[in-house]
Formats: structure tokens, sequence, C-alpha cells
């Protein structure tokens, strides 16, 4: 037996048991009512289209109204989309991709400034496209290519685009996954698709048509139960689904002249929301900055920032950030600008977009600070707004090398990848994926033509897919491969295998995978909310363990639990038994757990390593 340990360097709330909702009544249009939010556009909507008169066609700014509205609806309802979550573990962000996805779109449109309704779908499908998050972001991506393919070359959108636009977000939408589901998204899109052909048979009134698809794709929602057992099983409904309902309910609420926010009360239940996950957030600062030991600053600051109409080319202004710093990234036009580095002094970098021109969308983020921490708050969308946030290693690959981007859940797995020879690691996992514009964006910060992604989470690898789709394209493209690694022992299996030097990825590939395939990986955390699953009748704040994402054991204790599930895992029969111990846990207490392995599994050989990832007490491997 041989134990060894790498140390750290020095230097979903619960929800309801039933959580299924009652259908929702779609209401008849009604006289003019006051808007929450974006209130004057809403109101100019109404007056152009009077409810009592057809409403036959959208121009561009019409349809930037309904998207405004689709998008603010579903921001209100991103924590209930959240908490839909077969598992009861504390990774439930359905809403929060699907909401940085929009705004992402919402960003493009806005930039572009379009006039005609093909425009404007075509601004928001590449803005979501790019910044799509999670299989629901980038399946949602899908379906606004859809509809932007549909309503090419359209100056107003009328009834018969509208139902082309769903049949062919439709088919983009069952054609982004190799093997759809139904009872899933794929299924609410569907039927709002066929709901849209029944009303367009009817009568010839967008508002008509809306109100029966936001109809339909309400009850395709609450049958999503029937069709996946697992959701049954769970209690809940499909939560990709449930968003994209409120992204069309949110459209119909616009076309019928109704507010965002339903009611006062409404208005005043969400302003709570928002206050108590300001409360939270200021409750860590406050019990953890201030109050912690600094680290060694390494990596300085992340700064970006847009530059309306620069005084300088792109070329000059390239030049300018590559001398300025590390990880420069500069694209854009003479119109607009964007600018991401990496610097020590921020002051520099924000002085010379001031003297470039109008700045806007300035972020600026500790990166020292975000390596000593793995906390992202679950209700703060806002906070992961920002772009690609990666480490590159200090030795990079060559030109006709092959480089490594991995996704990481927290700051010691980064310091492992690293030392597995990882040229790039971005900061990812459990409520924090990275989008595809994050991916590409890590891709390119790299010398070479050739790279391998490895996502490390279910989750990620569509969005890891698309981000390598992206790459292969335009004037400088990259070839990439995603190696789908799920989970971060089998990423940690897949990295041994890289090869720097190969000539064929695809061989290459196949070699990092087939190093995963014995890999079996067991997670430790706390139930977020009450379900009876697989036999197992959990309560909020239990201890849980899974294996290869099924749940399997529960318990009162973490370490308890823990070794139960090393049980469940059949790691007797193994050679190597790896813990990963998250932020959650101190090292004395991992050291005093790997010592219970020890004891009882003295075949094995045992590594212990600091892993800092959030919401996971422990990941286990076993090989």
């Amino acid at each position: 037996m041989t134990t060894s340990t790498i140390e750290p360097i020095d230097d979903e709330l619960p929800v309801d048991q039933n959580p299924i909702p009652a259908p929702v009544p779609i209401p008849e249009p009604g006289p003019e009512a006051t808007p929450v939010l974006d209130g004057q556009e809403l109101v100019s909507f109404s007056k152009k289209y009077p409810q009592e008169e057809p409403l036959n066609q959208l121009d561009g700014a019409d349809l930037r109204t309904l998207l405004r509205s689709a998008f603010d609806w579903l921001a209100h309802h991103q924590e209930m989309i959240n908490r839909l979550n077969v598992f009861p573990v504390p990774d439930g962000d359905t809403g929060t991709n699907m909401l940085l996805t929009v705004r992402s779109a919402w960003a493009e449109i806005v930039k572009r400034g379009g006039q005609s309704a093909s425009s404007v779908m075509k601004a928001a499908a590449d803005g979501a496209h790019q910044g799509s998050r999670g299989n629901s972001g980038v399946i949602l991506g899908r379906i606004f290519q859809g509809m932007s393919e549909a309503l090419s070359e359209v100056p107003h959108m009328t009834q018969e685009n509208l139902m082309a636009a769903m049949r062919s977000a439709t088919e983009k939408a069952y054609k982004s996954v190799p093997t759809p589901v139904e009872g899933t998204i794929l299924t609410v899109v569907r039927e709002i698709s066929a709901a849209a052909d029944r009303a367009g048979q009817r009568k010839d009134d967008l508002r008509a048509m809306l109100a029966h698809m936001v109809e339909s794709g309400d009850e395709a929602v609450r049958r999503t139960p029937d069709q996946l057992p697992v959701l049954k099983k769970a209690g809940v409904v499909d939560s990709g689904g449930k968003g994209l309902f409120f992204l069309f309910e949110g459209m119909y609420r616009a076309i019928s002249g109704q507010p965002v926010a339903k009611d006062a009360a409404t208005a005043a239940a969400i302003h709570r929301e928002n206050l108590a996950a300001a409360a939270e957030q200021l409750a860590y600062d406050t019990g953890n900055k201030g109050h912690r030991d600094l680290p060694k600053i390494e990596w300085g600051f992340d700064v970006q920032f847009l530059i309306e109409r620069p005084n300088k080319s792109v070329e000059a202004i390239r030049a300018d950030i590559e001398a300025m710093g590390d990880c420069p990234l500069v694209d854009g036009n003479e119109h607009l600008v964007k600018v991401h580095v990496h610097v020590f002094d921020p002051g520099i970098a924000l002085s010379y977009g001031i003297n470039l021109g109008f700045m806007t969308d300035v972020v600026v983020e500790n990166m020292d600070d975000m390596a000593l921490t793995a906390h992202i708050g679950m209700d703060s969308a806002e906070s992961l707004e920002g772009s690609a946030r990666f480490k590159l290693a200090q030795d990079l690959p060559e030109a006709g090398d092959v480089g490594l981007v991995v996704v990481s859940p927290g700051p010691g797995l980064d310091d492992l990848f690293f030392s597995l020879r990882a040229h790039c690691v971005v900061s990812g996992g459990q409520t924090m994926n990275p989008s595809t514009r994050d991916l590409v964006a890590a891709v390119l910060a790299l010398p070479c033509r050739r790279a391998i992604i490895l996502p490390n989470n279910r989750n990620i690898i569509m969005a890891a897919n698309q981000a390598a789709d992206l790459l292969a394209q335009g004037d400088d493209p990259r070839e990439v491969t995603v190696v789908s690694s799920r989970t971060v022992p089998q990423g940690s299996a897949a990295l041994i295998a890289f090869n720097l030097h190969a000539s064929n990825l695809t061989v290459l590939s196949a070699q990092m995978s087939a190093a995963m395939t014995p890999i079996r990986t067991g997670e430790v955390t706390e139930a977020v909310r009450d379900v009876d699953l697989d036999g197992l009748a959990v309560r909020v704040g239990e201890i849980i363990g899974l294996q290869d994402g099924v749940l399997v054991t529960k318990g009162a204790e973490i370490d308890a639990t823990a070794l139960d599930l090393l049980a469940h895992m059949t790691v007797a029969e193994s050679e190597f038994i790896t813990i990963y111990y998250g932020g959650s846990i101190d090292a004395q207490s991992a050291q005093a757990f790997a010592a219970q392995v020890e004891e009882l599994y003295p075949d094995q050989e045992i590594e212990l390593i600091f892993g800092g990832q959030p919401y996971y007490h422990y990941i286990l491997s076993s090989e």
C-alpha cells in the first residue's frame, strides 16, 4: 500500500416537494396595462397595435420588444427553473445557463441595432450561439439559429414566417443532440411549433397564434414527467422546457399589452428574492473576505472592455494590447472593438481604453481572488457574465504541437491539471458552466493550430463541441477535438494519455478516451431538497453519494457516507483510489478520512489531492 498527498499551495435552496406547477391560464387580451420593465417601449407597442385589431406582422423593432420581454420574464423565473433538478444536488443551473445565453443574445441585438425582423433575429441567434452555456443554453442557441434561418431576408414577420421559424427551430434543436430524448426542451419546442401550425390554419393573427403556442407549451411542460420517468420519480417537470415556455410566455405578455411583472405582489416577491440573494452574497463576503489568508500575487487582473468608434485601427490596438500583458484578445472593426488582457496594474489598460474612444462594458476581476475562492453565487447570474476566465501554463506548446484546454471546478484542481501538462485551464463546473465563447477564447489564447478540450462535466460537453465547430470555421481555422470527459477523474485519466506531439488528433482523442474507460467516479455532497428517488428517501441537509451520476447512498455524516459510497463503487477490486477534497473540507479532516480509507483498503494505492471544488465535499475515483 502506498499513500500520497497533494496539499493546497500556501501562497440550490430547498424547493417544494411537488414543484410541478398548475396549468398557467392564457389571459384574454384586455386593456392596456402599465408595464413594470421597459415601460415606454411596451406602451408604444400597445398603441401601435391596439388589442382589438388583428396583428398581421411585426417589424424589427417589434420583434426586439418581444424578445426583451421574453428575456426579462425568463430572468424573473431563473431560480424557479434552477430548482427543477432531478437529483437533490446543488447543481441546478438550467435557469442561470439559459439566462446568460439570452443576455448574450440581447447584447448582440443592442450592438447591431438592426431594423428588420431578420436582422434582429440574426443578432439574437449569433449572440446566443456564441454565449451559450450548458446543454440547455446550447439547445436554446440552436432554436434561435433555426428561427433566424427561416426569417432570413424577412423585413416583417408574418404568421407564415413564424410558423416556418418554429419548424426550423425544432429541426435545429433535435439535430443538436446525438440521441434526442422526449420529455425535454425538445418536446416542448416541437409542441409549440405544432401549435403555431394549428393556429395558422384558423386565424390570421399573430397575437392569437402566440396565445395558442404558449398554452401548448405549458401543456407540453406539464406532460414531461409522463414522458421521462426520471422526472416523475423526482416530482419535477423538465427545467429546459420550462425555461423555453417562460420565454414564449414573456413574448405573449408583450404582444398582449401586459406588464412583465403581473402585479404588485409578484414584483414585491421578485424584489424580496433579489434582496435575499444580495444578503447571502454579503454574508459570504463578510465571513470570508477580510478574514482570510491572502494569496501571493501571481495572476493580476483580468481586464476587458468595449471601445466604440476607436481612434486607432484594430491592428494597432492589437499590437498595443499584446505588448501590455498576457492573454491579449482584440477583435472588432472600425465601429466597435472588444479588448481583453491580463495585467498586474489594471489602471494602465483602462487609461489606454479611455484615450482610445468611447469605453463601455468595463470588467475588472482579481484573478488571484478567483483562484483563492471557488465560490460563485448561484443567485448571481450577473457575476458570471464576464468573458473567458482562464489561466495559461508557463510552458506553452509550439505552433506545430497540440494544445490542451481543461475545464476545472476548483483552484487545487487547476494546479493538478497544470502539473499533468494542461496548457490552459478554464474555470467552470457545477453552477458555473463556461460559455462557448469562453472556450473559443481559451483555445485562441494558445499559439498552436490544434487543440484538445476536456470539459470534465457532462453539462459542458455540448458547449465544447460547439466551440470546436466555431473554431473550425472562418479565416483563421483551428482543428479542435473534444474528449468527452464527464467528470474530474475521467479528465485526469485522459490527461495522462495526452501526447503534445501527436500527429493525428483523431487517434490522440481515441487514446485519451480509452484511458477514461476504467474510471469510476463518486461524488459526496449535501441534498438541497427532499426527494424519493431510486429507493432512497432523501431529505434536505442529508449527505448523499452518487456513483457515476446515480444516487446510491445517503447519511448524516460526510465521512461515513463517503465510505459507504466507496463500498458501492467496489473499490476493493481496483488498484488506485484517488480522493479530491473540496473547499468545505480542511486538510486535517481530509487526511483523517484518507487514513480510514487506508485502513479499509490496505491493498490499494491511495492518493489524497486538494481539489478546492465547491458544493462537493469529496470527489472519489477508482481505477
